[in-house]
């Protein structure tokens, strides 16, 4: 955390600029990008650095910008949140990522934390916990919200998932979820292929593994359950 300097009649400084911690944002909403903008820049040892839409433009940021941390959404372009954090991981083992999402924390949460990510918070969550998150990941700790950290700690010590066992969807890989939802979306597979750098032979496989696991027959039957998910996502 930056030092704030005394001046001659001891009154307290704000941290000059270069002194704050630098924060890169990626989300795809220039709105949402905009808002979390202003309430970090108010913060007196914060600053964003940076703020993309995709995947690309967040690892080119990072080598140019330097930040000392990502804020990062699930739903960005040319592929998931979770899989940037992935790359981030290997390429700069050190840069801590909060993701901060619309999307279940209690479907998003662990694979984030898997991810790499070092907390997950909601943007429905107040602004003073938003600011919170940010600092406690910066110092080195993580950040989840009371529910889940207890969740998880509950299947750490015993095994298991709290109130019965995971439900059908949890049990998707992470690459399953996003084709998953991709369907729900209304994306065909050709054009999911396309978005994800995959062939198309590849999300096919990826289809019939989620269908396994689902328990669905036909690919009408999958597409429905797909729309019913998002829809209720969509809800929460």
């Amino acid at each position: 955390m930056p030092k704030v300097s005394t001046g001659a009649h001891g009154k307290k400084e704000l941290p000059a600029a270069d002194m704050k911690r630098r924060v890169l944002i990626v989300d795809d909403h220039p709105i949402f990008r905009d808002g979390i903008t202003q309430l970090i820049n108010h913060q007196p040892d914060l600053h964003v650095c940076g703020g993309v839409c995709s995947a690309a433009e967040a690892l080119s940021s990072v080598e140019e910008l330097k930040p000392d941390m990502l804020i990062v959404d699930i739903s960005i372009q040319g592929t998931n949140g979770i899989e940037l954090i992935k790359s981030i991981r290997a390429q700069y083992p050190a840069l801590p990522a909060l993701m901060l999402s619309s999307h279940d924390e209690n479907l998003y949460a662990e694979r984030a934390l898997r991810a790499g990510a070092r907390g997950y918070i909601m943007k429905a969550a107040p602004s003073e916990k938003v600011v919170e998150a940010i600092r406690r990941v910066l110092s080195g700790a993580l950040y989840l919200s009371e529910a889940i950290g207890g969740r998880l700690l509950d299947t750490f010590l015993n095994g298991r998932v709290p109130n019965g066992s995971a439900s059908a969807v949890e049990q998707l890989s992470d690459r399953e979820l996003e084709i998953f939802r991709a369907l729900g979306e209304g994306r065909s597979t050709r054009e999911i292929a396309r978005t994800l750098f995959l062939s198309v032979k590849t999300v096919e496989t990826h289809r019939a593994h989620i269908k396994e696991k689902l328990k669905v027959q036909s690919a009408p039957e999958l597409i429905r359950a797909a729309v019913e998910w998002v829809n209720g996502e969509a809800n929460l």
